[in-house]
């Protein structure tokens, strides 16, 4: 599958290594939970990423739902707004590591990555 056929199925896409994080790290809760993932007024670019494990039974019907092999990341129609391409990775590195957000739709970013402006 091409990444533009993936985006159009995916809003919001996971490199491999993000996937096996968020798998890696939802076991270590050991529920099934669904990964949500949003923005809020804050950080020092005006908006910033929030990212969190959540029940599924909280999925609502403003929410949209992607499925990465069994996987459901959730977010709902107003963040998906301002996230819709983003793609989250994850690197190991010890400087520097930890969950990156490539977000096409931010006309500017913070240096730690985790806030943006639009």
């Amino acid at each position: 599958m091409t990444q533009a056929t993936e985006l159009q199925q995916r809003g919001i896409l996971l490199s491999e290594a993000a996937l096996r994080q968020v798998k890696f790290l939802q076991d270590r809760q050991g529920k099934d939970l669904c990964l949500r993932v949003g923005v809020r007024q804050g950080g020092c670019s005006g908006m910033s990423y929030m990212m969190d494990f959540e029940d599924a039974s909280k999925i609502g019907s403003q929410d949209e739902v992607f499925d990465y092999d069994g996987f459901q990341i959730v977010c709902d129609r107003k963040s998906l707004l301002y996230l819709y391409g983003l793609m989250l990775d994850y690197s190991d590195a010890m400087i520097g590591g930890g969950f990156q957000f490539t977000n096409p739709n931010a006309s500017q970013t913070c240096g730690c990555g985790k806030s943006f402006g639009v």
